[in-house]
């Protein structure tokens, strides 16, 4: 997807995210450019003239107001200009065959108001900037302005009153049951859920018969009509009772539109779905992915979890396929069945989940944002279930190749290596973090640290520990002009402290040290004892000593306890010595002065 160049390739999810989407939009902007300005692009001269390979043309050719004109304006899609055609052919008293005008009706009841409502404003806005005088500050002042509006474009209505749909569905000298349909399906299209049952309500007055693809959308509308569950279950039995009076035969969306309206009736859409599901079989309707995930969201994504009975009986069907996309739910089908064995905390039926969808084309169901999701719940079960070893193979694979790591999943890795007691491996995770941009999470710091200090380990190790103790010191000092510095905690100094001081890097360690009096924090017991116990392996006399002092002017208890054993454990100097006593005397002093106080 991306080219194979170290510069050009993601490192993490968002990266992915952003490039796909920055290459999607290169296209769209190419077709833009097409679309706006296709008179710069109509000399093609190709020796064969292979007809099916010349672009398609996309602007009129038939002038003039007539019938031929609008419907080459329909088959281009041209909203706005087939509406207005349409209108002058009704002005002038040119009769438009019915025919015609439901093609019109389907354009516009599948497009609904926003698409013309944007061509106009884009179009003001284009007369606009082209009146203003281009500059920095003009274009900064209108970007904001145009995405607050896509806001609100958004967010109002989808199906405005006496739109076009409606007025010409209104101005048509004869209806037939197509276009009755085709303002059903519209409305429960943009929203207008009520108004496509109250016309539901009018094609059967009118003694007219609903298409499956009409009662499909009907059936998917029951949630936004009834309020209670009983209620919503009776009125998607009433739509299949209609059906079987008009003698429509139900087809698989049908059956996929009762399961989800079935996933917002609470118990009784549980109660209810498998009837469902013996009933496409009573039909010889075979499920697709979105039948199957329907059933899943009911019966595992609740509080309290089925058993994995009914999870195990779809996947043995599903592993025995390779499913062709039917209807557009069939896309979530892996990502809720994999989070269904997270929660079930099932890997058996995560492999055979991997394996199904490994099968044929059926990897294909899963898109940019899809992959990465199902990858990540797959690698959280993988770090809570499996063995450290198999763990770590399926991260090599899979990282940066089949998905991209999330911080939680790292947090995850970590766990799962100190669950194994594999901490040793925390440096090249470490390498991981920072390849991926994530060096500068606190989360992940952290835990870095916690796990690299609770513990004594071999030198070798230790040396490494130190190295990304180094390295996270040298994140929490750079600050540039698009990022802001990290803040120094107690528990980040003390731990990267302690690591350089297990490593022998004495002066390193005291440089840590000395930062708790800059940030007005107090180090614990075992950093303290750490810092004393490598002075003591390096014999280094006088760092123990300012350890002591550093305690001493800190208040802390620990400071007559780190003095009894330097003056016990190091041969003093006598200039050592009274330093020592200096020390010790100076916080004397200063515990009877402050006595004096009281």
């Amino acid at each position: 997807m991306f080219p194979d160049d170290p510069y050009l390739m993601p490192k993490n999810a968002a990266n992915f995210r952003l490039f796909a989407l920055s290459k999607e939009s290169g296209k769209n902007a190419a077709k833009f450019i097409i679309n706006q300005f296709p008179e710069y692009f109509d000399k093609i001269s190709v020796e064969p003239d292979v007809t099916c390979f010349m672009p398609e043309i996309l602007t009129p050719q038939i002038e003039g107001v007539s019938e031929e004109a609008l419907k080459e304006r329909i088959h281009l899609r041209r909203v706005k200009e087939s509406v207005d055609l349409f209108d002058q052919l009704v002005q002038a008293g040119t009769p438009v065959p019915l025919e015609t005008t439901n093609r019109l009706l389907d354009l516009l009841c599948f497009y609904g108001e926003s698409t013309q409502e944007k061509e106009e404003q884009a179009k003001k806005e284009e007369a606009k900037e082209d009146l203003e005088e281009p500059g920095v500050n003009a274009s900064e002042q209108k970007a904001p302005k145009r995405q607050f509006r896509r806001g609100l474009q958004s967010s109002g209505p989808r199906w405005r009153e006496n739109n076009n749909a409606e007025r010409i569905f209104k101005v048509m000298p004869e209806r037939n049951a197509h276009s009755y349909c085709t303002m059903i399906r519209g409305m429960v299209k943009h929203g207008a859920f009520v108004k496509a049952y109250d016309m539901y309500i009018d094609l059967l007055n009118e003694r007219h018969k609903a298409d499956v693809h009409t009662f499909n959308a009907l059936i998917s509308a029951v949630p936004h009509l009834k309020d209670r569950f009983l209620e919503r279950w009776e009125l998607a039995k009433d739509f299949l009772n209609h059906m079987a009076q008009q003698e429509v035969q139900p087809n698989l969306l049908t059956f996929n539109a009762v399961l989800k309206t079935l996933r917002r009736c609470g118990g009784v859409g549980r109660s209810m779905s498998l009837l469902v599901i013996k009933e496409m079989e009573a039909l010889d309707i075979e499920p697709s992915l979105a039948t199957y995930e329907h059933l899943l969201f009911m019966f595992y994504r609740g509080v309290e979890l089925h058993p994995s009975g009914i999870i195990s009986e779809v996947l043995d069907d599903v592993e025995k396929r390779s499913f062709t996309p039917q209807d557009p739910d069939d896309a979530n089908f892996f990502n809720t069945a994999m989070q269904a064995c997270c929660d079930l905390k099932d890997i058996k039926l995560a492999y055979r989940l991997n394996k199904a969808m490994e099968n044929g084309d059926n990897w294909k169901f899963l898109s940019m944002d899809r992959l990465n999701i199902y990858w990540s719940k797959f690698f959280s079960l993988l770090c809570m279930m499996e063995q450290i070893d198999v763990v770590l193979k399926w991260y090599k694979e899979m990282s940066c190749s089949l998905f991209y790591p999330s911080p939680r999943n790292i947090l995850e890795l970590l766990q799962a290596l100190d669950a194994a007691n594999h901490l040793e491996r925390i440096p090249s995770v470490w390498e991981d973090i920072k390849q991926m941009g994530f060096h500068r999470r606190p989360e992940l710091l952290d835990e870095l640290l916690s796990l690299m200090s609770r513990e004594q380990h071999p030198d070798e190790i230790q040396q490494a520990f130190a190295k990304c103790a180094e390295d996270i010191k040298a994140v929490h000092e750079q600050s540039g002009r698009e990022q802001a510095p990290l803040k120094w905690t107690g528990s980040t100094v003390g731990c990267i402290a302690l690591l350089f001081a297990r490593a022998g890097r004495t002066q390193d360690a005291w440089n840590m040290m000395e930062r708790f009096q800059q940030i007005n924090r107090i180090p614990t017991d075992q950093v303290l004892d750490g810092f004393w116990n490598c002075a003591k392996q390096t014999n280094c006399p006088d760092e123990a000593i300012k350890l002591v002092k550093l305690a001493a002017s800190l208040g802390l208890p620990a400071s007559q306890r780190l003095k009894s054993r330097t003056e016990k454990e190091f041969e003093l100097s006598e200039k050592q010595k009274k330093t020592l006593e200096s020390i010790q005397s100076d916080s004397d002093s200063d515990s009877d002065s402050d006595s004096d106080h009281e």
